[in-house]
């Protein structure tokens, strides 16, 4: 597994093709589904820094939440990615929602 530990290669684009794809947490038994990728729209603030934000929206089954945290997650190219997850407040029934912002 190659894992890609330069922030600057993560791109909202790079996660674009693969929404509704699942992703394994390493080292654990929760799978979580891309749902989304949000891109704000640009700022003139964004170009001076370098950078583009973006939030990647996952969910994941409801009740085993996911604790807050790095987590190596792994789609089904096999790429692993080093992301920092939130569980976030889910008012849909059957799911529980966890975001990953780049800012």
């Amino acid at each position: 597994m190659t894992l890609t530990a330069e922030p600057a290669a993560l791109t909202a684009d790079l996660f674009a093709r693969h929404v509704g794809q699942a992703f394994r947490i390493q080292g654990g038994w929760h799978v979580l589904t891309l749902n989304q990728v949000d891109r704000p729209p640009p700022q003139p603030w964004h170009q001076d820094m370098g950078l583009t934000p973006f939030t990647l929206l996952f969910s994941g089954p409801p009740g085993d939440v996911l604790a807050e945290g790095l987590h190596t997650i792994v789609p089904e190219d096999g790429t692993a990615y080093g992301l920092y997850l939130i569980p976030v407040h889910t008012p849909a029934a059957g799911r529980q929602d966890y975001q990953a912002v780049f800012n």
